[in-house]
């Protein structure tokens, strides 16, 4: 199964061509999950956090939270921004961006407007 996902829009492709390819390209983000033991996701901008049981990545559509049990990392791609995992896998989860300091920078600008 994979999915494709746009401008807030998610959508399930099961036939892959060469234009879901060139969509992936120009900063577009995909998860493919077979048998739920191995995960190939593009648009990942950075591993903020890994070890067996989860993973924290940033992508270009947010936060993704991925947990399981035996989790590992396959193949890594930092110039197309590719990652593989095998393990299983539990949950698969978008989370907000929570950053630290975005919240002190809008009190910050906050108390001097």
């Amino acid at each position: 199964m994979r999915f494709f996902c746009s401008k807030n829009k998610i959508l399930e492709y099961t036939l892959l061509g060469d234009k879901m390819d060139e969509a992936i390209n120009v900063g577009s983000h995909s998860i493919t999950i077979n048998e739920r033991k191995n995960l190939v996701i593009t648009g990942v901008k950075k591993i903020d956090s890994f070890d067996d049981e989860e993973f924290l990545l940033e992508t270009n559509m947010g936060y993704i939270i991925i947990k399981g049990k035996e989790l590992e990392i396959i193949k890594l791609d930092t110039y197309q921004g590719n990652i593989s995992i095998k393990g299983r896998i539990n949950s698969l989860t978008y989370a907000e961006n929570s950053n630290k300091k975005d919240k002190e920078d809008s009190l910050i600008g906050k108390l001097f407007k």
